[in-house]
């Protein structure tokens, strides 16, 4: 289903950018290559058609994105719960001793020197 959503949301989002690519910044867009007086729909209705086009592929994408965060979240806890008893029947089966954790540091190592006398070189 989240997937389903995901790629309603992205052919909603091509759709928007069309109809915003044909509008015109100056509000001519479309509505200005029809000039004659005997067309379908008038100038002022193809700028209509445009925005209300535009407001409700927006809301759409809005509305999309929200109940595809729901169903995320609702995959993301099933998946973790699938993941969670796949792991505790694996822990039951095969239940071997852990290795000891390593020894600390002693101080005499983890402390570096800093007394001012020249350090031995290995070298000479």
């Amino acid at each position: 289903m989240y997937t389903l959503l995901i790629v309603i949301i992205v052919i909603v989002a091509i759709l928007l950018g069309l109809v915003v690519l044909m509008q015109n910044s100056k509000g001519g867009g479309l509505s200005s290559t029809f000039s004659s007086s005997s067309q379908i729909m008038g100038v002022r209705k193809t700028a209509d058609f445009l925005e209300k086009a535009t407001w409700t592929f927006s809301i759409i994408i809005v509305v999309l994105c929200f109940v595809s965060s729901f169903f995320a979240q609702s995959a993301e806890t099933e998946s973790g719960q699938q993941q969670g008893s796949k792991a505790a029947g694996a822990q039951t089966m095969t239940s071997m001793p852990t290795a000891a954790p390593a020894p600390a540091a002693t101080t005499e190592q983890a402390t570096p020197q800093t007394n001012n006398e020249p350090q031995p070189n290995a070298e000479q």
